[in-house]
């Protein structure tokens, strides 16, 4: 980009600044300054970065001098670094023959030489499971051996504990929890075994001869349980953007004063001190400045996808008759969803029994810990599948978080009350992979699992269809072959349907009658718009899993131009490490031509085709084979869309990636990063002039949404650049690029509320004047989107217990608070007491602290008169004093809390 000379120098200034912060020094400054001179514009990194990491640094060189140092099986340890740099220098090197620009790699990385140097330097614990040295003064040895296995049957454990006594070994069981510990002291102790039970965790059971002592876990002995309790947020939580990725040139909206530009941030002073505030650019190009505490009433703009929305004149009446008229075209059509809701009220369905304890055994023969978005979702389900209106639960997740067990948890629930389930997949191949996976979770129980596909012939699926008519069959799994006339259950319970989106019109139609009468339950990991907003609106009920596995690692995406090279090294580099690959090529007219190109440029490589047109038995034996490792890299069309799991494959390219849909992108890179490998993601495109703007906002979607779990982030997108869609009748799409979505949901929320009767309570934002200024300084969280999504996040905590929770993030995140964003919480305390006592003035007179009281306050005199002594007293009929000591802000704010609190606790709580 060529630059004016005041850009230039100004970004001269900040490298500078930049580059003084990572060490570099005074002449190799002077050097990037005059290249960036006589180039006449900036440099891309590579040429700076040499400069700016003249000094290098390790994990290592944060560690005190003293630190202990484990290394785990040293000798794999310094294999692996010596593989690992090895490589890195053998990039480098190809890089570098190619003629193209690449820092060496000295500059980045630790050889496993100089490792084993600085680890030599300070104090080291080695621990090798394999006894290869001999015996000094520095070894010790334990001859420790693995556990037995036990089945997770507690009689076959206690005969086996009965053995070892005989022999006169010691048994210790180390459980997880308290809970945990107290039920296996008590089963144990009606057995008269001598068992000591401690508090721990170990992965797996382990004997000691040396000591005649074994350890055993609890869950081998019981079978795995460790729920978790969450905290429920409210559905529309999830799909609120933030600001984390806010920059210059978004537009936001102001609730009072509509669309504008963001330009940054600027430091200002005020009459009541100075601060930091987000700078917003309005019509007639007029300013407006928002402080910190004001983010609450701001949210990015989220349009329809078409051009830039104008900017509102600030002052004008034109935003306030924008938002009445919109309001109005919401109420008709939240009438419209009200009939709707309604008319689902009404439905009967069937109420499930609890069946507590075979539920509880099932879910404790899951060899996973759930998260906690997990649980939440589970115990929804199991709630929905409890009442007599029928469920229709959209189950939003991204690929590989869990949904599928979640479904199994609602199946296993619905076939203990005999009756039946209906999985509905959108391909061939995921009916499959879903037949083998609820096969292995159901194998200890009597559940008759099925599937008709094409990979079943005619006769078979008859035969299956009879079966599932006259009851025989419990589970079946199937294409959209299920929806067909001659499909008849024998006493269908649940429908399942995997990624609703993918299926027709007529399909989803039928769906569409079933929904009064049975219960519906849909994964997804990115909904399409139509189905998110019904979800939101309360029409569909909707669970969101965002937690990742613990292991997890998010997968790196790249947009590149089409290059043979940049497909052989990302291929080799994935074969290098022992895994496998997909290369996505939707067109099967020319699939083959594409198979002969990567055999040309990788020859030897072990390389299968599947695509749609291919024979059943055919495509069934590719698929195995990629499956069981015997080939390393499958080119295929979209038919590995949904749901294919296969942990070693690691690494996906998609050719002509512009010509997907932004669900479907995101679908096909979900097939890599189900383990806890680094994975890879390349689209490949023919050029970025050749691609039409809808394809250059998708693909920059799917690579700035680089997160765990940003399918519904990706969703809430999708809708921005898709419009939501026809609703009802109804083209809502004008609407929302009228005042942005998140504004136009929020109204439609008040509305849908206000027709239902509900009480919706105005939320008071009290005016606080202590004379303390709290904030978040900027040598505190340095990025300013950080700060930005913090200070949001603080304005819209209305719980004590979530403030807490959010002290304790910080604290963890970014170290010990300094005194300012400790009067910032502290004051956030006095705010939410403030909320909830509907207190709308809080200022400090002379010494005491006097507070203006809303008449709609739940505080009634004669439960507060008995609190009146020589620092609490009524000012009025709606104002109270609070006297403070003056000791200092602590002491001050501690006190009015301390007030305020009993207050809420003598008249909210009781």
């Amino acid at each position: 980009i060529s630059l004016t000379q005041d850009e230039r120098e100004k970004g001269i200034d900040n490298i500078i600044s930049s580059a003084k912060k990572w060490g570099a020094d005074k002449s190799k400054l002077k050097e990037i300054v005059e290249r960036i001179q006589h180039l006449g514009e900036f440099p891309g990194i590579e040429h700076m970065a040499p400069f700016f990491y003249s000094r290098k640094e390790t994990l290592l060189d944060y560690l005190a001098k003293d630190t202990l140092c484990v290394v785990v099986e040293k000798d794999l340890v310094y294999s692996k670094a010596e593989k690992f740099y090895g490589l890195v220098l053998e990039e480098f090197q190809n890089t570098v023959a190619d003629g193209d620009i690449a820092v060496s790699p000295e500059e980045f990385y630790q050889s496993d030489k100089e490792l084993i140097q600085h680890l030599a330097k300070g104090r080291e614990l080695f621990l090798d499971s394999m006894k290869v040295s001999v015996e000094s003064d520095t070894t010790v040895h334990f001859n420790v051996k693995p556990g037995l296995t036990l089945p997770s049957k507690f009689e076959a454990f206690t005969e086996q504990v009965i053995q070892w006594e005989e022999r006169k070994w010691k048994t210790q069981v180390i459980a997880p929890t308290k809970g945990q510990v107290r039920r296996a002291h008590e089963l144990l102790g009606e057995y008269g075994l001598t068992v000591d039970v401690d508090l721990g965790y170990i992965s797996s059971g382990f004997v000691f001869p040396d000591e005649k002592k074994v350890f055993v876990a609890e869950h081998e002995i019981f079978g795995r349980s460790h729920k978790h309790r969450y905290r429920r947020k409210p559905k529309s939580q999830s799909f609120q953007r933030g600001f984390k990725d806010l920059k210059p040139g978004d537009f936001l909206v102001h609730v009072d004063y509509g669309i504008g530009q963001y330009w940054g941030t600027r430091e200002l002073e005020t009459g009541v001190g100075g601060g930091e505030f987000l700078e917003i650019l309005y019509a007639d190009a007029e300013k407006l400045y928002i402080p910190m505490d004001g983010l609450g009433y701001i949210q990015k703009y989220m349009g329809t996808g078409e051009a830039s929305p104008p900017l509102n004149k600030l002052g004008s009446v034109g935003w306030k008759r924008q938002k009445s008229e919109v309001k109005k075209i919401i109420r008709e059509m939240a009438e419209d969803l009200l009939n709707l809701y309604a008319a689902r009220e009404l439905a009967q369905g069937v109420v499930y029994s609890e069946n507590l304890v075979l539920m509880q055994e099932f879910a404790d023969s899951f060899e996973f810990e759930e998260t906690d978005d997990q649980m939440k979702a589970i115990d929804e389900i199991v709630e929905d599948l409890e009442k007599i209106k029928p469920m229709d639960r959209l189950v939003c997740g991204d690929v590989g978080y869990g949904k599928t067990e979640v479904a199994m948890r609602a199946a296993f629930k619905v076939v203990l009350d005999k009756k039946q389930v209906a999985l509905l997949v959108p391909t061939t191949i995921l009916a499959q992979q879903h037949l083998n996976t609820f096969r292995e979770r159901f194998r200890n129980y009597p559940v008759n699992i099925n599937m008709v596909s094409r990979f079943r012939t005619a006769r078979e699926q008859k035969q299956i269809l009879e079966k599932v008519q006259n009851g025989a069959v419990d589970i079946i799994i199937g294409t959209h072959r299920l929806l067909s006339n001659d499909v008849k259950f024998a006493d269908l319970g649940l429908i399942i349907i995997d990624e609703e989106q993918r299926f027709g019109v007529k399909h989803k139609e039928k769906l569409k009658k079933l929904r009064t009468s049975v219960d519906i339950m849909t994964l997804t990991a990115t909904p399409i718009p139509r189905t998110l907003h019904f979800s939101l609106m309360g029409v569909r009920d909707l669970s969101v899993i965002e937690t990742p596995p613990s292991d997890r690692l998010a997968i790196k995406t790249f947009i590149r131009k089409f290059d043979e090279k940049l497909i052989r090294d990302s291929i080799l580099r994935e074969l290098d490490r022992g895994g496998q690959i997909f290369f996505v090529h939707n067109k099967v007219h020319s699939i083959h031509s594409v198979g002969e190109m990567i055999r040309k440029i990788i020859p030897g490589i072990r390389m299968g085709i599947a695509h749609g047109q291919l024979p059943e038995k055919r495509l069934e034996d590719v698929m195995k084979k990629f499956i069981d490792g015997e080939i390393d890299l499958l080119l295929c069309t979209t038919i590995i869309e949904s749901g294919l799991d296969i942990p070693s494959a690691n690494t996906i390219i998609v050719n002509r990636a512009d010509q997907f849909g932004l669900a479907q992108l995101y679908q096909l890179r979900g097939r890599v990063g189900r383990y806890k490998h680094q994975a890879y993601a390349y689209f490949l495109i023919p050029g970025t002039m050749g691609i039409s703007s809808d394809a250059r906002k998708r693909l920059c979607a799917i690579e700035e949404m680089n997160e765990l779990g940003a399918g519904f982030q990706l969703a809430a997108r999708d809708m921005e650049i898709r419009g939501v869609g026809n609703m009802l009748g109804h083209d809502q799409s004008g609407h929302i690029a009228t005042i942005g979505f998140d504004l136009y949901f929020k109204l439609l929320e008040e509305t849908i509320k206000e027709l239902k009767g509900e009480k919706t309570e105005k939320r008071i934002e009290p005016e606080i004047d202590f004379h303390i200024k709290g904030f978040i300084p900027k040598e505190y969280i340095p990025d300013l989107n950080q700060r930005l999504e913090i200070y949001r996040r603080l304005q819209l905590i209305d719980d004590l217990g979530e403030l807490n929770k959010l002290e304790h993030e910080l604290q963890d995140r970014y170290g010990n608070m300094p005194e300012y964003v400790e009067k910032l919480l502290t004051l956030l305390d006095v705010r939410i007491l403030c909320q909830k006592l509907h207190i709308s003035k809080a200022l400090m007179k002379k010494g005491e602290a006097c507070f203006e009281i809303e008449t709609t306050t739940p505080i009634s005199p004669e439960k507060i008169t008995g609190m009146v002594d020589r620092n609490f007293r009524f000012l009025s009929e709606y104002q109270i004093g609070i006297r403070v000591q003056r000791k200092g802000w602590k002491d001050d704010l501690k006190t009015v809390i301390n007030y305020l609190g009993q207050i809420h606790e003598r008249v909210v709580k009781k």
